[in-house]
């Protein structure tokens, strides 16, 4: 389920959490070849992802399915 960043936040070990509209967190990790996000790096990269969408497992895993 995709829902829009509204923010973020680091967490406890210092990787970013793009903080979802629906309440919940999505690490955005830069750590390639794996995940290749080099905007997450510096302000502006993650400025200019508000608004986008990203997966939500919280929610998805939450609905009920018919």
């Amino acid at each position: 389920m995709n829902q829009s960043i509204v923010g973020y936040h680091q967490d406890e070990q210092g990787d970013w959490v793009a903080d979802l509209v629906c309440g919940h967190g999505q690490h955005v990790r830069h750590q390639p070849p794996f995940s290749n996000r080099p905007w997450v790096l510096t302000p502006e990269g993650r400025a200019s992802r508000l608004g986008q969408s990203l997966w939500c497992k919280t929610c998805q895993e939450n609905t009920p399915h018919p």
